[in-house]
């Protein structure tokens, strides 16, 4: 099946490890531009380098996407480096799981308000273009209770509104918007790992309670992410796909 993605422009938020890094990957290697941020320049270089070998334009910047200043400044390089804006996942967290001031502020700072604005920045360049596709990360956590992880969860829920509501009102304007809600995600260093090493009653607790009795991959939520900004959903907007083994389901 062809995605049509082969020189389109992507902006990808917390691009360097993890989810991010594998979204980037899978842009370029089906041909599209890929600008990436996130706040470790070290991470953010080595996947830069990865991405480069693929031949396609890259630019990655360091940045704290909650400092809105910051954010504008790297989209606006973003889309002066690779000449235009057709795709945005808004990929990044603040992980806020804490239900205090500073879990709840994490929480907004980044994965709403970070959201919201790299969208208000980006909207009027897809419509100068003639549309646009946007996927907002979020998580299964925003699907229902969030038992331990309040903010989180209640944060991630109001992106999968923002996101449905954002798919309504710009399909007049040829962009869609959708939302992925990954399950337990592992990779080397990542949430889950750190779990599975330091507390594994935990984690067996969790992987016995997917069907398929495994943790996902990263590329697994790339590969629906790639999808649905691709001209192969173009009649998909609104929605909120889990990728997560029926991990909810059980």
């Amino acid at each position: 099946m062809e995605l049509g993605l082969k020189g389109k422009n992507v902006i990808v938020t917390g691009g360097s490890r993890g989810i991010g890094r594998s979204i980037a990957l899978a842009f370029a290697e089906h041909g599209a531009n890929v600008a990436l941020c996130a706040r470790s320049p070290e991470a953010l270089s080595q996947t830069a380098s990865e991405l480069e070998k693929t031949g396609v334009k890259v630019h990655a910047a360091a940045c704290d996407i909650a400092d809105a200043p910051a954010l504008e400044g790297f989209l606006d390089a973003a889309h002066g480096a690779l000449g235009g804006a057709d795709i945005l996942i808004n990929n990044a967290s603040g992980f806020g799981i804490s239900d205090d001031e500073k879990g709840w502020q994490a929480g907004f700072d980044v994965d709403m308000m970070a959201t919201a604005r790299a969208s208000w920045k980006v909207i009027p360049w897809m419509e100068a273009a003639g549309g646009g596709a946007i996927v907002h990360i979020a998580s299964v956590s925003g699907i229902g209770a969030s038992a331990g992880t309040a903010p989180y969860g209640a944060v991630k829920a109001a992106m999968i509104s923002y996101g449905a509501s954002q798919g309504v009102s710009l399909a007049s304007k040829n962009i869609r918007v959708n939302v992925v809600a990954p399950g337990p995600i592992e990779f080397e260093n990542g949430t889950w790992d750190m779990i599975k090493k330091h507390n594994e009653k935990m984690y067996e607790r969790v992987r016995m309670g997917i069907p398929f009795k495994r943790l996902g991959t990263p590329e697994e939520v790339a590969n629906v992410v790639i999808f649905l900004a691709s001209d192969a959903a173009s009649w998909i907007t609104g929605r909120t796909i889990e990728v997560d083994g029926g991990h909810n389901l059980s």
